[in-house]
């Protein structure tokens, strides 16, 4: 068979399950999410080995077209209306969060007998969360209500938190291991942090005032995909986060397009096809062979991410006079974890070989089960706070 007609096929049928694992969610407890990478792992290589390679090469680019929705998408939920209620929370729940994460990350480790170095680069990748798990279970829940509305805020702060701390990690260890690449990697954060932002306003500072003009109030889906596919384009060309700079190109947007009546509904219909390919060869790539090695130190990295969550997510609410379900449920809707802290352990393991075993065995196989188990999680808690 040609490799483009096996292609087609697969991502045809890819589809076609993601509208059968739409009914079965309704008729489950498992999120979407879940269900689609339970499907991804079954038809996967570690299971009935159905997707063709072609197909999984391709994940990449898949992937990237999915996350920069995502990231516009979060974008448009931090509009002054909602941060002029919620800043506060938003901002104490989200720093809070990613620095207790790593804290109890990185001492607990140590205490367990892990060099230093190494808990100190796993307490850092600990503080991500995935973005996409999370927007799906709160689309999926259909919550509107104020707790909904801070997670996702949460969310979208959460990968530059992440960067930012991991940055840090990475020249601390730098410096610990007498190398020359404390320097280098923080002037990399600013450069990834910074250039995104910038991306993200350059482009959207015009396309607030250019879009919504051809049909007056309402841009169309050819601009918006456009606008996105540009960010992203010069994000991957400038080597910047696409999702920070599609973050800010819709927060720009959505704050300065006064003659929208919905500036983000355009590419909201286009959006879940992407998700259900993503959630669906993203379970057929994780790699299970991972769990066996886990051992003690995995288990409790994953039990000190949970901790670390929970108790962060708590003290920031009440240092953010949150609400007492916030406090209670807010730690554990942050769960998710999948392409950031992947991508943070991949660049850890290049830039200090002597950790790489320990770093990808740890992430990638807590990967596995906090993307299975995250959005159940998140679930739960939107379901718990729905009046919140």
């Amino acid at each position: 068979m040609q490799p483009l007609s096996q292609l087609f096929l697969s991502i045809g049928g890819i589809l076609l399950l993601g509208l059968f694992t739409d009914v079965l969610g309704r008729r489950t407890l498992l999120p979407r999410v879940t269900l689609l990478l339970i499907f991804g792992i079954l038809i996967g290589p570690e299971a009935m080995n159905l997707i063709p390679r072609i197909v999984l090469e391709n994940f990449e680019a898949i992937a990237n077209i999915a996350l920069l929705m995502v990231g516009f998408l979060l974008g448009g939920k931090l509009t002054r209306k909602t941060l002029s209620r919620s800043a506060r929370q938003v901002i104490c729940i989200s720093i809070s969060a990613a620095l207790a994460t790593s804290f109890m990350v990185i001492l607990g480790l140590y205490l367990l007998g892990v060099s230093l170095a190494s808990a100190i680069l796993l307490g850092y990748i600990a503080a991500a969360t995935a973005p996409a798990a999370t927007v799906e279970t709160v689309a999926e829940s259909k919550s509107r209500g104020r707790f909904a509305n801070n997670l996702l805020s949460i969310v979208a702060l959460d990968d530059a938190w992440a960067l930012i701390l991991f940055s840090i990690g990475v020249a601390i260890v730098s410096t610990m291991n007498a190398s020359q690449l404390a320097f280098s990697s923080l002037i990399q954060a600013i450069h990834e942090i910074g250039g995104a932002i910038l991306i993200g306003a350059v482009i959207g500072f015009p396309a607030a005032y250019l879009t919504g003009r051809i049909k007056a109030g309402q841009p169309m889906l050819t601009e918006a995909l456009g606008l996105v596919f540009l960010c992203g384009g010069l994000s991957l060309w400038l080597e910047v986060s696409f999702l920070i700079a599609a973050m800010t190109m819709g927060a720009v947007i959505t704050n300065l397009a006064k003659h929208h009546n919905y500036p983000f509904h355009a590419i909201e219909g286009v959006e879940w096809p992407f998700m259900v390919v993503f959630f669906i060869l993203a379970g057929a790539s994780l790699q299970f062979d991972y769990l066996q090695y886990l051992g003690l130190i995995g288990l409790a990295y994953i039990l000190l991410r949970v901790l670390g969550k929970v108790i962060g997510a708590a003290l920031g609410s009440q240092c953010g006079h949150a609400d007492k379900l916030t406090r209670k449920w807010m730690g554990l809707a942050l769960l998710p974890q999948a392409g950031a802290a992947m991508g943070m352990a991949l660049v850890a393991a290049n830039q200090f070989p002597e950790y790489r075993q320990m770093l990808l065995t740890i992430t990638i196989g807590s990967t596995v089960v906090f993307e299975l188990i995250g959005p159940v999680l998140t679930r739960l808690a939107l379901a718990r706070t729905s009046r919140a």
